[in-house]
């Protein structure tokens, strides 16, 4: 092997480390904004199950307020 083969494998060798470390910090980031969205995601079905007995507590507490019951 000559030096210049070996400084291509080396220019490689580099080349596909520092890719598979972009790779790995893309998944990251990826990762993280997954995490974020499934816990919106989360938020938003309890508001969904849970929001219509608070508008319900609500109409009631305001009829009782203007005499309706």
């Amino acid at each position: 092997m000559t030096t210049t083969e070996q400084d291509q494998r080396i220019e490689q060798n580099v080349q596909r480390t520092v890719g598979h470390a972009a790779l790995q910090k893309i998944r990251g980031i990826v990762d993280d904004d997954l995490e974020v969205e499934a816990k919106k995601a989360g938020l938003l079905r309890a508001f969904l199950r849970y929001g219509w007995i608070v508008l319900l507590a609500a109409a009631a507490l305001l009829a009782h307020y203007l005499g309706v019951i």
